[in-house]
């Protein structure tokens, strides 16, 4: 198993539960972080070495990146596994597969690039390097059968963690807050180039929020020190009163259905809590939808960036007219999505105001919210290792 991201690694470490219970005894090894060591996984490199943020990251990392490469690939060829699974990280494991597959090792991998918004052609490299797909959203599974490539919907292991029902007053209390007051989340994102673009035009958003309701509360979850001090930089240019910023260490311990204790993400009790969020796109859009609040989707790329896109992908914009998770799997802007030139305070503010105040909108989100969470409901886990187990059997490449 190769996994590159910590939402990689909590996919990652629910399966190797479902193989250890399907298979006792199985052996997991290859790249993973501390909830895939947490099942006894054997890890030959730190998964945070894979961690790549954008473009410039990834350039500088160039000779680290080929060293772990060449390494992985090496170990697997003197000793082929019974089945390689690939969680997420398309541009390494995608990479990584052809080369076993070629050797004769069954390829599984896990959460499908997004070829329905952006390079459909890679569908071409993903039949030639995977022998069996595993995919996250009910529509996927549509593509790759078109595709004639092998592949199972597993479900999304989010709305098994995720209670159907959340609990706003237990959220706030575990957070210190005031019961009954109006709370907004803000999320911009957990990368640097995120915060950087994000974070000044949803501060200068609060501050015209706060004009209509000086009493409105607003809660900043970040994922490590490190960000949370680049978003303190960018709240001393931009003040604002009744702002919270917390990490796992501010927050009563929670935990993760279904996880055997495991402590849930910070983020998490923060959503719970709030009225509403503005939040970054990407999959905090996923979980919030699933903890059923009103939300306003959006995101800003530089020029430089968006100019490699449009290189890399030979397109200027998705194929979907959507962009948050959300709205993709309902096909429909159910929530506001505010990106590049439209990413502005006031429009910002506007829409937010909306998600915090209007009953009726948030009583349509909370419907449509919930419809969507039991379509996401399934046994991850255990579809996940009856699959991965089925590939192993076979041998099948």
């Amino acid at each position: 198993m190769v996994a590159g991201e910590p939402s990689g690694d909590l996919l990652a470490g629910r399966i190797i539960q479902g193989l250890a219970q399907r298979e006792p005894g199985v052996i997991c090894q290859g790249i993973g972080g501390p909830r895939m060591l947490a099942q006894g996984f054997e890890s030959w490199h730190p998964m945070h070495a894979l961690t790549v943020f954008g473009y410039v990251d990834a350039l500088k990392r160039i000779p680290s990146l080929l060293s772990i490469y060449g390494d992985t690939k090496r170990r697997l060829l003197a000793q082929p596994p019974s089945v390689f699974v690939g969680i997420d990280a398309p541009d390494f494991n995608l990479k990584l597969e052809l080369q076993l597959r070629q050797a004769g090792v069954p390829t599984v991998h896990f959460v499908g690039p997004s070829i329905w918004a952006w390079r459909y052609e890679r569908i071409h490299k993903i039949r030639e390097a995977v022998s069996h797909m595993l995919v996250l959203f009910p529509f996927e599974e549509e593509i790759y059968q078109k595709e004639g490539i092998p592949v199972t919907y597993v479900g999304h292991p989010l709305a098994g963690a995720i209670p159907m029902r959340p609990d706003r007053a237990a959220a706030r209390a575990r957070l210190g807050l005031e019961q009954g007051a109006r709370i907004l989340a803000m999320m911009p994102g957990s990368r640097s180039s995120e915060i950087k673009v994000l974070a000044p035009r949803f501060l200068q958003a609060l501050r015209l929020l706060q004009q209509r309701d000086p009493a409105l509360q607003c809660v900043v979850p970040m994922v490590n020190a490190q960000r949370r001090a680049e978003f303190e930089g960018w709240l001393r240019q931009y003040p604002v009163a009744n702002l919270r910023i917390v990490t796992a260490d501010d927050v009563a311990p929670a935990t993760v259905a279904g996880e055997g204790g495991d402590a849930a993400p910070v983020a998490w009790s923060v959503m719970e809590a709030a009225d509403a969020v503005l939040v970054a796109s990407g999959t905090a859009t996923l979980e919030a939808a699933l903890f059923k609040r009103p939300m306003v989707i959006s995101y800003y790329l530089p020029t430089w960036m968006r100019r490699i896109m449009a290189w890399k992908s030979k397109q200027q914009r998705p194929y979907l007219p959507w962009v948050g998770l959300p709205n993709v799997l309902l096909r429909d802007f159910a929530v506001p999505e505010l990106l590049q030139d439209d990413a502005t305070p006031e429009k910002l503010a506007e829409a937010t105001w909306m998600a915090l105040t209007d009953e009726a909108n948030a009583a349509r989100v909370q419907a449509r919210f919930t419809a969507l969470h039991q379509d996401l409901l399934r046994d991850t886990p255990a579809l996940a290792a009856q699959a991965i187990m089925e590939v192993s059997s076979r041998g099948s490449v």
